[in-house]
């Protein structure tokens, strides 16, 4: 039977290398000055298994900020902390078939957000973290992924300049929204949170060992959080697109506008890739491409 563990580094050069020509079909966002300076043929992976045996191959020392990959990561947090009936009463774990800045699908869900994945999710729990202010919220969430994961993620202060410079009036706009609907206590605190922790930036490295966190069970944290987080990743984590995606790879992935993608393989380990060039949806292409060669040559699905 095939598994993660049983990948090698010649198979994972050749199937980075296919997947690298893919490239030229994605763009690098533009809407965030910072990252429309990536090249859109970086490509890196990391797969990192169960036992700590490691594959990677390319770019490997780019640092990127994970953008809408730490959305899992601060849902985990607020479930370990605050407990699921908590998180649950702020943001739901529906799929939503709208862009994941949908302000449109807030009004129509009464102001109650679809789920963790997407924008108006990833605001309203940003508002509910532990902190006396953004930063405070920003460097325990950071602090805690560090310690329990053993990665070195910071903060990019030059990214979290440039996002702010971008002053997103949709992303103002859902906060306003969460707000009137009574779903925020603060909103610049909401939002500030938001951007600052969408700026933690890492490496490949970095990304596969948080996604350790959620595919290996390690003692640290309850195994009923890390399956609704795997869920939810399942069902929503790349947009409209996942459940196409859930159908075709059958592995819980999230996505970030950065480029970063996170694979898990529950009770086998994680792929971290980073590649700025995106598809239409905003997911990052070639590592989409990948991800499901590896999900088939190693018959990865959860579903296998």
């Amino acid at each position: 039977m095939k598994a993660l563990n049983t990948l090698t580094n010649t198979e994972l050069l050749t199937w980075v290398q296919q997947a690298k020509t893919e490239t030229i079909k994605g763009r690098v966002t533009e809407r965030i000055s910072q990252l429309a300076l990536a090249d859109p043929r970086w490509f890196a992976v990391q797969v990192v298994c169960k036992f700590g045996q490691t594959y990677s191959q390319g770019d490997t020392n780019c640092v990127f900020p994970l953008m809408s990959v730490i959305k899992p990561f601060s849902l985990l947090y607020l479930l370990e902390h605050l407990g699921t009936e908590s998180v649950l009463r702020w943001v739901g774990v529906e799929p939503s078939d709208a862009p994941f800045n949908s302000i449109e699908q807030l009004a129509a869900d009464g102001g109650y957000p679809r789920n963790p994945m997407i924008n108006s999710g990833a605001i309203a729990l940003a508002d509910k973290l532990p902190g006396k202010d953004a930063r405070d919220r920003t460097q325990k969430l950071c602090q805690w992924l560090n310690q329990l994961a053993g990665c070195q993620l910071q903060l990019d202060e030059v990214m979290l300049a440039s996002v702010r410079a971008a002053n997103s009036k949709v992303n103002r706009a859902i906060a306003n929204y969460l707000t009137e609907k009574g779903h925020l206590e603060n909103l610049e605190t909401a939002i500030d949170t938001y951007e600052q922790i969408c700026c933690l930036s890492g490496r490949v490295a970095d990304l596969s060992l948080l996604g350790k966190l959620l595919a290996c069970e390690s003692g640290l944290l309850n195994l009923e959080q890390r399956q609704i987080v795997n869920a939810v990743m399942l069902t929503c984590g790349l947009y409209a697109d996942s459940a196409q995606y859930a159908v075709k790879i059958g592995l819980p992935m999230k996505s970030g506008i950065s480029g970063g993608l996170l694979a898990i393989v529950p009770g086998e380990g994680a792929i971290a890739c980073y590649s700025p060039a995106l598809d239409d949806t905003g997911n990052p292409i070639a590592a989409i491409v990948l991800v499901e060669t590896l999900s088939r040559r190693l018959q990865l699905s959860i579903f296998s």
